[in-house]
């Protein structure tokens, strides 16, 4: 199992914010989010929002530091972007 998160470089709601992703299935990203105690209502189309917080805890976890840029490559070739404003079904 791998799953990637960036740097906390995100702003919003008094906090910056890193995104957890996988590049297999959403499924195995619910599984290392839930391993490490991330709530559900984190998810948000095709990632986890995780505070800067609990960076270090997610890579102590097994995640894998990757740049911002790369996140969106790797949800891109992995078939698993979804891009805000365009309606999708979930692959898996």
């Amino acid at each position: 199992m791998t799953v990637y998160i960036d740097p906390p470089d995100w702003p919003g709601h008094g906090r910056m914010w890193s995104h957890l992703i996988s590049d297999i299935s959403y499924d195995e990203l619910r599984l290392f989010a839930d391993r490490l105690g991330v709530p559900r209502r984190a998810f948000e189309r095709d990632h986890y929002d995780i505070p800067s917080h609990r960076y270090a805890d997610a890579v102590a976890a097994g995640a894998v530091q990757v740049s911002s840029r790369e996140v969106v490559r790797l949800l891109t070739e992995a078939g698993l972007r979804r891009p805000k404003g365009r309606v999708q079904r979930p692959s898996s």
